[in-house]
């Protein structure tokens, strides 16, 4: 199967932890958009966080949009359950992983044996 290449001009970043802003962001001209996990989640609204995610890619409206989400840092206790969640949750609508702050190798390793 060829991949299909895509557009990434442009990218939006959007907290998951927003409702709001993860609706409004739909309808914004982004080639991409990342929901995120990480920085812009206070530790104790990420369950909460992961929800809406799942939520929005679900029962959003993200055509044209490369869909990501930035899940938190390998040495976070976050990780895990962000990737489980939302994967199981809404892993058809959505394109990517974002791991962020990668230091070696075997983090991408980690990540891949999860997904697979």
């Amino acid at each position: 199967m060829a991949a299909v290449g895509r557009p990434r001009r442009s990218c939006l970043a959007v907290p998951g932890s927003s409702v709001k802003m993860l609706g409004k962001a739909q309808g914004l001209p982004a080639d991409q958009v990342f929901l995120d996990l990480e920085d812009a989640v206070a530790p104790l609204a990420k369950p909460d966080a992961r929800k809406n995610i799942v939520a929005a890619l679900n029962e959003g409206d993200w055509a044209g949009k490369t869909r990501v989400v930035r899940v938190n840092d390998l040495t976070t206790p976050w990780t895990y359950r962000d990737v489980i969640e939302v994967v199981e949750g809404a892993g058809a609508n959505l394109d990517c992983i974002m791991l962020p702050k990668v230091q070696t190798a075997e983090q991408v390793h980690w990540l891949d044996l999860l997904l697979t």
